[in-house]
């Protein structure tokens, strides 16, 4: 299964912050969107890095609880950010997520940002796969396909 698949059934929809947003503007998106990254991106749209939950935290556990309100976004984000295709498959993309410890991968296409896929996005549409594999399999073990 390729990632377009996933993109397909998940939507296009990613939520993005910019640089110069503080860590509590960027706390209100997580919180308000339901998600566990934001991208990073400049006034032209083109991306800067990513933001985590984790990435916040960090920066508290770091010592910004006096000024985490006004810190931006540029000093706690991970500025190299790994990206995939659409084209991609997806145990290719789960081998490159749990090697890079990542949980969330942009997916590009031509320089084009394509939407954004969770490690719980791959692990469910890798279920559904096994899931109907298993089931032609029983079904042909149970003889219930003509010879």
């Amino acid at each position: 299964m390729k990632v377009k698949a996933v993109l397909k059934v998940k939507g296009t929809q990613v939520i993005t912050v910019q640089e110069d947003n503080t860590l509590m503007a960027a706390t209100e998106l997580f919180f308000r969107n339901k998600i566990g990254s934001l991208l990073v991106v400049d006034d032209k749209g083109e991306i800067k890095g990513i933001l985590a939950p984790n990435d916040v935290l960090k920066a508290v556990a770091g010592g910004c609880v006096e000024n985490c309100s006004s810190q931006k976004v540029r000093q706690v984000m991970t500025k190299t950010v790994i990206c995939a295709s659409e084209e991609d498959e997806l145990d290719y993309i789960q081998a490159i997520m749990t090697k890079n410890r990542i949980r969330h991968l942009p997916i590009m296409e031509n320089k084009k940002l394509k939407g954004i896929i969770s490690i719980g996005d791959v692990v469910n549409a890798l279920i559904e796969v096994r899931e109907v594999e298993n089931h032609y399999l029983m079904d042909y073990i149970e003889g219930k396909y003509p010879a």
